[in-house]
């Protein structure tokens, strides 16, 4: 099972601002869990504190988790949702366990010692399933099981096909980061399932794939950069498009959503047959300036002004900065963990300008969209991307003041525990996308 990718609390997961010490504990959660995914009992039982390990003996703890993997399959990978302390210096994380047939959240406590001193299962709510969008219309669009295949990888994926459309776009899905399936799924939204249904009930084509990440976890434990884990699947599935029966050639489009709108105009430079790309909730900056601005974002709706708080803001700002390396060194080599990411993957990004990069893209189309009520891409990213891209005739930009960051309408900004609620991607986004992508 891979390791967390800590820089991923940026765009998907994080619920709080986090020291060193935090880092230390997800790391910790994450060793957990790779050797529970190994079935390593007996090691795994060896980060439980005494006090617990006589609560729950190790033929016990043993037991349960065979129930759980014996009904949801092989762990896959994990994410932690969120993060808080509590009386009596005890840190509990909420962890997002992928399985091989389901998701089941965890909940775990650790002391100061970092040992663990409680673990459950999370009760699933009744009502917390996914729900299939008044936009999805089934009768107008099938779906066919296709294969992305890069280098030696394979990823399954789905192409959907309008069923009363004759020469039809078609959009290649690019997912935001860490570990996902084809739908984008967190809790029980599917972003990109809503996005491929809602396009084909309009007549456009769409593929998505699972993400290598998710796959083979194991080839991202070293140095590596977006070109392993986005760009080189991204373009096996651009040019598996172009031999879709069907499809228009003339009209082939790539969607980016977050850390994928981040890179999309990178794949459009890559290949410029594209008519255009589509951005959502695309950074304009850098990660590290994202991730700065949303543990202010936290820290502020905390309202936690004690000089301890105030302490661990200052030690993750140190951290922070250490993501803005543009060169190795004598002590930072390509596979130094900075921030959950090799050092590699931070020069890589660092070095690229993604406005820039757009500027320069005269011949494609591009569609720029974001929402008020993202926290983690916000409303400056749009603004950045305006600025640079507005007077442009190939560029439209439009923001929707009730949009999160997976794409839904929401009554506030919130925390991603407001992603653990059914929602659906927005009809009205859907439809603007639409008329955009079949404008000739």
């Amino acid at each position: 099972m891979k390791k967390i990718f800590v820089l991923f609390i940026t765009l998907l997961c994080t619920t709080s601002a986090f020291s060193q010490g935090m880092l230390n504990l997800f790391a910790k959660a994450d060793d957990f869990f790779v050797l529970m995914g190994s079935e390593k009992y007996e090691e795994a039982y060896g980060f439980f504190d005494p006090s617990f390990q006589i609560q729950a003996p190790i033929d016990k703890f043993q037991g349960m988790w065979g129930t759980i993997t014996g009904k949801l399959g092989k762990l896959q990978s994990i994410n932690v949702l969120s993060s808080k302390a509590v009386e009596g210096d005890v840190y509990v994380l909420v962890v997002e366990g992928k399985f091989a047939n389901d998701v089941q959240n965890f909940i775990l406590a650790f002391n100061k010692a970092e040992k663990i001193v409680g673990m459950r299962v999370q009760p699933r709510s009744a009502s917390a399933a996914y729900v299939n969008p008044a936009y999805a219309d089934t009768s107008l669009y099938s779906e066919k099981e296709i294969y992305v295949k890069a280098d030696k990888h394979s990823l399954v994926g789905l192409l959907t096909i309008p069923k009363k459309t004759v020469n039809y776009p078609l959009v290649v899905f690019v997912h935001g980061s860490g570990p996902s399936d084809m739908d984008e799924t967190v809790g029980p939204n599917r972003p990109l399932r809503d996005l491929a249904a809602g396009l084909a009930s309009k007549g456009i084509a769409s593929i998505r794939y699972v993400k290598r990440t998710i796959i083979y976890q194991k080839e991202f434990g070293g140095a590596f950069t977006v070109k392993e884990e986005v760009l080189d699947d991204a373009m096996a599935a651009v040019a598996l498009a172009r031999t879709v029966p069907g499809a228009d050639k003339k009209r082939l489009f790539v969607l980016g959503h977050s850390l994928g709108g981040m890179l999309a105009p990178r794949i459009a430079s890559m290949a410029p047959d594209l008519n255009g790309i589509i951005l959502l909730a695309a950074p304009a900056r850098k990660l590290t300036d994202l991730i700065v601005e949303q543990n202010n974002y936290i820290f502020a709706i905390a309202k936690d002004t004690t000089a301890a708080a105030k302490k661990m803001m200052e030690e993750a700002g140190v951290e922070f900065a250490k993501s803005r390396i543009i060169n190795l060194g004598t002590t930072i080599k390509a596979d130094s963990i900075l921030l959950g990411l090799p050092a590699s993957y931070w020069i890589d990004l660092n070095k690229y300008n993604q406005v820039e990069t757009a500027k320069k893209l005269t011949k494609q189309r591009i569609f720029i969209g974001q929402g008020g009520h993202d926290f983690q891409v916000s409303m400056t990213d749009f603004n950045l991307w305006s600025a640079a891209l507005s007077k442009r005739k190939n560029v439209a930009l439009k923001s929707y003041p009730d949009l999160n960051h997976l794409l839904s309408a929401q009554t506030e900004k919130g925390t991603t525990e407001q992603y653990q609620n059914p929602a659906n991607v927005s009809p009205m986004l859907i439809n603007d996308m639409a008329a955009w992508i079949n404008i000739k």
